[in-house]
């Protein structure tokens, strides 16, 4: 929850500026209520806009959520699904974000589905158990070759707002996982994919990080909300 009016238009008209000639694609994901606004700062410019949550349901009584369907009028391509803060405040479990990745792609747009162990579990070994297992609830509901339309995120929770970051080796050793736990069940689809890594990622980082053979990208937090900043980053990822 950032942002207002007059801080989203100086943020995007900088970074709309920044993006042009950059190889890499640019997304934005914004609270619901600035969707119209962040659709008409970004119209006609290379940077993408796309929302960071959904509901899984379609349409109905549901007081205070927001379809897939509504997002796809706001011009949204991509949406962020099971972010680990969904995950920890708001008990989403694997089931609901998997459902969430389909209703997102009913209507026509891209998940970017989130995956992450917290401190917890990564001292206690569990890293890619619970990674594989949250990527095996989103595979089981949509089949694996709807992963071709599917952006994953590993978001190692303990690397979140905190400063901390994973090492690089760290990061690739799980989008390694990532990979091969796909490509056993689609060596095409596993190739394909594009597999971000955010926690914590900097100017300062960010090169390091996305030059790892499995490491596509970076799903930015904090460091998004300062243009020159997110803009170093896009830089790196060009």
């Amino acid at each position: 929850m950032h942002g207002n009016f007059q801080e989203n238009a100086a943020l995007l008209e900088r970074l709309v500026g920044g993006a042009s000639g950059l190889g890499c694609e640019v997304l934005v994901c914004v609270p619901f209520p600035y969707l119209a606004q962040a659709a008409a700062c970004l119209s006609n410019s290379p940077v993408v806009l796309g929302a960071q949550n959904v509901s899984e349901h379609a349409r109905g009584a549901f007081t205070g959520e927001v379809s897939a369907a509504m997002l796809a009028e706001f011009g949204c391509a991509y949406v962020i699904v099971g972010h680990s803060e969904r995950r920890a405040l708001y008990g989403e479990t694997d089931s609901v974000v998997a459902a969430k990745s389909a209703a997102v792609l009913a209507a026509g747009m891209r998940p970017v589905l989130c995956v992450g162990e917290t401190l917890a579990e990564r001292e206690a070994g569990q890293t890619q158990v619970v990674v594989a297992r949250q990527l095996a609830a989103v595979i089981d509901r949509l089949g694996v070759a709807e992963l071709a339309r599917v952006v994953v995120a590993y978001e190692p929770v303990w690397a979140i707002g905190t400063g901390l970051t994973a090492t690089p080796v760290q990061a690739e050793e799980v989008h390694a996982a990532i990979r091969r736990q796909i490509a056993d069940l689609d060596a095409g689809v596993a190739a394909g994919l594009r597999i971000l890594y955010g926690g914590s990622v900097k100017p300062q980082n960010a090169r390091e990080l996305f030059v790892q053979s499995d490491i596509d990208g970076g799903l930015i937090g904090g460091a998004a909300l300062v243009a020159d900043d997110f803009l170093a980053i896009c830089q790196a990822a060009n």
